[in-house]
């Protein structure tokens, strides 16, 4: 593929690479009314991971983890997310259908596995999530001023929703 690439070639890469199939990629695209074939998919998304390198790695010293509600299609999800606080990397998010102890305790584990986390110190909100980090050996503890970093990248991260969809035609709201 010469040229400019097409705007849809990285939000295929990365649905490619989260959900490992060219025709659910390619369903989700004609959502958009963007119509290609497997082909044009396939090479979209090599075209994209020969270009961008892989994420950096950190070994991260403190790290701020949150979850927020949102709706998508109507349905009340949870994203839970982890940022460094000193390089402001965010090591990881993932949806889930609630939240709580157990959502924590699975959220931590992928994350543990992303990222050597033993000298990591956690700053949480609650008690769910000193339970999860106690279950997994890891070390936390409540902190709700040096947290404002992943607080605030929830909040850009509904505005910046929010006005994705607002800005589309007949599109209705799906983030709280």
């Amino acid at each position: 593929m010469s040229g400019r690439p097409h705007p849809w070639c990285l939000p295929s890469a990365y649905t490619r690479n989260r959900i490992y199939s060219l025709r659910k990629t390619q369903e989700i695209l004609r959502l958009f009314r963007v119509e290609r074939s497997h082909q044009a998919i396939w090479q979209w998304v090599h075209q994209i991971s020969d270009s961008v390198p892989d994420p950096p790695e950190v070994k991260p010293k403190r790290v701020a983890i949150d979850e927020t509600a949102v709706k998508i299609n109507g349905e009340l999800c949870w994203l839970y997310a982890a940022i460094d606080l000193e390089s402001k990397f965010i090591l990881d998010a993932e949806l889930f259908g609630r939240h709580g102890t157990d959502p924590a305790a699975a959220f931590l584990p992928r994350l543990s596995e992303k990222h050597d986390l033993s000298d990591t110190v956690f700053l949480v909100d609650g008690f769910g999530y000193q339970t999860a980090l106690a279950r997994l050996g890891l070390r936390g503890h409540r902190d709700y001023t040096d947290r404002n970093l992943i607080e605030k990248w929830f909040q850009i991260l509904k505005q910046r929703t929010d006005r994705f969809y607002h800005s589309w035609v007949g599109s209705r709201r799906s983030i709280l």
